[in-house]
């Protein structure tokens, strides 16, 4: 036997399309991207030109120390991020190495060798060739 509880509740019967702000009822909500919006930094990527060869101890997401000679391109700068970004030598494939995680750094050409404030080295490596290339960056097409 079923008896009604003659007490009035607080909670009040919902339906799906109380949740929807559309006529639809098989419309879903938009789902957020992947991307933030354009104004907002925390998303923004910017890469300066770098042209070098380096070689390079990097220590990967194992702990693994290897050597590579890279063929640079550009530094990326995130959130949270700087890839150096070039060709590696050793498999003609392009590669991205998270500063953070190089352990020396070499120029064969000149000589160089950093083992401490690579990421700022890097940095003033690119404005300078930004500089001597007359304050020009290449602009590429969206």
């Amino acid at each position: 036997m079923l008896v009604e509880n003659p007490i009035e509740s607080h909670i009040k019967p919902m339906d799906f399309r109380d949740f929807f702000h559309s006529d639809d009822p098989l419309r879903h909500p938009p789902r957020p991207s992947g991307r933030a919006p354009a104004g907002d930094a925390r998303g923004a990527w910017r890469t300066l030109p770098l042209e070098g060869v380096f070689e390079v101890v990097y220590e990967d997401a194992r702990g693994a120390w290897t050597s590579r000679i890279l063929d640079a391109r550009e530094l990326k700068l995130g959130p949270g991020r700087t890839l150096l970004g070039g060709t590696d030598r050793a498999h003609g494939l392009y590669r991205g190495l998270r500063a953070d995680r190089i352990r020396r750094l070499t120029e064969p050409a000149s000589g160089t060798r950093i083992e401490t404030g690579i990421l700022d080295w890097l940095l003033a490596r690119a404005d300078a060739q930004r500089r001597a290339r007359g304050g020009r960056s290449p602009r590429r097409a969206a």
